[in-house]
């Protein structure tokens, strides 16, 4: 099913997170291509501590066979690999998050998953990047295409394009 992932970061070499957590990620055994990668956003960070620096955020398409569980333990996983604890507080800054955007229609609420993401459709920096790869798509849960949601966004959030590709 198409799964889209955002991936973010805002501590070291955010831009350098990103391309090994795309490297990792494209490296698992059930995901296959073709790959949709969004550009790469500059956002101001939301709801963390004080100071914290801004974040690099972008979104990834593929197209993954197996369980939401099974995605969810391989991006944690990938997560550790590049140095974010595994007790880690809510909205801290952080080397890597990689967040299950949807996946497919499949909707999941659970203990440890949500799919949708619950909050997307409210955040300027996943819906941006997201409009890169699918702006007309309509998710689980909403009546309103990607495109459309961000156009009506309040979020006054700033979210400038920070690079147009960021394969290695």
């Amino acid at each position: 099913m198409r799964t889209g992932i955002a991936l973010g970061s805002n501590l070291g070499d955010r831009l350098g997170h990103l391309r090994a957590a795309r490297r990792e990620l494209l490296a698992l055994e059930k995901i296959a291509g073709p790959v949709n990668a969004s550009r790469v956003y500059e956002t101001e960070p939301i709801d963390t501590e004080s100071g914290a620096g801004a974040f690099l955020n972008a979104v990834l398409e593929i197209e993954f066979t197996g369980e939401p569980e099974e995605l969810l333990g391989s991006l944690q996983a990938i997560e550790a690999k590049l140095g974010r604890p595994k007790r880690h507080p809510r909205n801290a800054s952080r080397t890597i998050d990689l967040d299950i955007l949807y996946i497919g229609d499949r909707v999941l609420t659970g203990d440890h998953i949500a799919i949708p993401h619950p909050r997307l459709h409210q955040r300027r920096f996943v819906l941006a990047p997201l409009a890169d790869i699918c702006p007309r798509a309509i998710l689980p849960g909403q009546t309103k295409s990607i495109a459309d949601l961000l156009a009506d966004l309040s979020d006054p959030a700033k979210v400038d394009v920070f690079a147009d590709q960021w394969r290695e």
